[in-house]
């Protein structure tokens, strides 16, 4: 058995004599991997740099005066202008406070509705048991392949029947019917990893649906909670389509737009104010999307995991 041992055992090398070396090969791979990581990085960076190029441009013609906006395409500024700012947010009819308030009371109506909802709604999908529910299901999914266009006129005449136009009623009551199909899709897949032990747990406890939803479910569906609500703030703030056909009235004009207002084809466009209050608008996306990310991130990340 020592004999066996022994003759297994590696022998310990001698003092003096260096270790056998490894291959060229093997002394390669730290050296190729480090070049390959450069380059990746060297290539998502500039990558980077051509998507934020039009964003960067657009500040900086927002720094510049009219005459030299689309004369250069680069980014540095030669003259600095500063009076698009106070030009462009009293240039339309109503200041451009107005609009933002408009803005966020669509979009905060917009969130509240698809929160409510889309997660009673998810709930029901993942959890309960009724007939139809997997046609009713592959119906939601489809719906997410429709595209607005296709029921822009059907929408506009019933609301139009119902006196909804030039309100925004239109903009935020259907977000209380979970019309959003991707945001139920996406709490399903959430609700789905959390464990139905939790759900027998409240039952024997004498729980019902509407408890395990308000005080089970909501608590665990944080991350996912949060990446709707990001998603319902950018999207819903940026839509120009929706508010465009059902508002009308330039005091209820949301960002989007007013900001196309700053574009007249029989007058002569004030560009640099557009731009100005361009980025003004971006603000609040910066905001939310930079306090959420870590909620959005873990939402995409735990949505269908267990």
């Amino acid at each position: 058995m020592t004999d066996a041992l022994t003759t297994t055992r590696r022998p310990e090398p001698t003092p003096g004599i260096p270790a056998p070396n490894r291959s060229l090969a093997a002394r390669g791979r730290p050296a190729r991997r480090r070049i390959i990581s450069v380059l990746k990085h060297t290539g998502l960076i500039i990558i980077c740099l051509l998507m934020l190029y039009p964003l960067l441009w657009m500040i900086a013609s927002s720094l510049r005066p009219n005459s030299d906006i689309f004369t250069s395409s680069g980014l540095f500024i030669d003259t600095f202008d500063f009076d698009h700012y106070p030009t462009g947010w009293d240039a339309l009819a109503y200041p451009f406070s107005t609009y933002l308030l408009n803005s966020f009371l669509v979009v905060l109506g917009s969130v509240i509705g698809n929160l409510i909802s889309c997660s009673m709604a998810a709930y029901a999908f993942a959890r309960l048991r009724f007939r139809f529910r997997g046609l009713a299901f592959v119906a939601m999914l489809i719906a997410i392949m429709l595209p607005i266009h296709v029921l822009i006129i059907p929408q506009y005449v019933f609301y139009a029947q119902l006196g909804w136009i030039n309100t925004y009623l239109p903009l935020i009551l259907p977000k209380f019917l979970a019309t959003d199909a991707f945001f139920i899709f996406l709490m399903v897949q959430f609700i789905r990893g959390i464990p139905r032990e939790l759900d027998e747990a409240a039952r024997i406890d004498g729980a019902g649906h509407a408890r395990i939803y308000g005080q089970i479910m909501l608590p665990l569906m944080v991350p996912a909670l949060a990446t709707a609500a990001i998603f319902t703030f950018i999207w819903t703030w940026n839509d120009f389509f929706t508010q465009l056909i059902f508002v009308t009235k330039p005091d209820l004009y949301t960002v989007p737009v007013a900001l196309r207002s700053f574009i007249d084809a029989q007058t002569t466009s004030d560009f640099g104010a557009m731009f100005a209050m361009s980025v003004v608008s971006l603000i609040p996306v910066f905001l939310v999307f930079l306090f959420g990310q870590r909620f959005l991130l873990r939402g995409i990340a735990t949505t269908g995991g267990k």
